[in-house]
């Protein structure tokens, strides 16, 4: 199933980069600097007005320059968007909550659904609903030490932080040293400067940096 396919390829990865950008000419330029670096799983975010307008076009650019890029759509709250982006062609759906009937359609779909929880409550629901992998979020303010105390309730579980990790060594091996199975980047990866200044080549040297202090640091 094309679910497994990504799961495999995020975990073996280690890191989903995430981001939204009002420019379709910026979006590419990014997600083309991180493909150079290595990302061959990366997240798009539903957070504007161009959001599904610029998921068509870059589903395009992936199918044209990037074939190995599995690119997933976040911040699906919806069932209506849910069938938006699964229908657009979406290769995973990521939540940043725990919406049963969202999960029930991307899993007839055959894809990856990653839902964000907080709590060990909304984890067993997402678990009850078929999440495979789960998204701690927002993770800054739960930190590592939360991983720690909740994954023993939850053997064989997978987690991802996001919205807490940074590109320092120390930050990302205090994540797999708690028992996360990769970690999730926004704007600590893809900054404000970058963006502005579009510095793509800074980002594609950070993002192998990150890269190989995951592939250092992992269990």
């Amino acid at each position: 199933m094309r679910s497994e396919t990504v799961l495999t390829a995020l975990l073996n990865q280690g890191l989903l980069p995430l981001f939204y950008l009002d420019s379709l000419q910026d979006s590419g330029e990014i997600i083309k600097a991180l493909y150079r670096a290595g990302v061959r799983v990366l997240e798009y975010t539903n957070r504007g007005p161009a959001a599904k307008e610029n998921f068509q076009q870059l589903l395009a650019l992936k199918n044209t320059e990037m074939p190995e890029l599995q690119l997933g759509i976040g911040t699906v709250k919806s069932i209506a968007d849910a069938e938006y982006f699964i229908q657009a062609g979406a290769d995973f759906i990521v939540s940043p909550i725990v919406n049963p009937e969202v999960g029930k359609l991307v899993a007839e779909a055959g894809l990856l659904w990653i839902p964000g929880c907080m709590t060990p409550t909304e984890i067993d629901l997402a678990q009850q609903h078929g999440a495979l992998l789960i998204k701690i979020f927002p993770a800054n303010i739960l930190g590592p030490e939360y991983i720690s105390s909740i994954r023993d309730l939850f053997p064989g579980q997978h987690f991802i932080p996001t919205g807490g990790v940074d590109l320092s060594a120390a930050n990302i091996s205090a994540w797999f040293k708690a028992g996360v199975s990769a970690v999730g980047m926004g704007s600590k990866l893809i900054s404000k400067e970058i963006i502005q200044n579009k510095r793509y080549t800074e980002l594609e040297a950070n993002t192998l940096a990150v890269l190989k202090t995951i592939k250092e640091n992992r269990n």
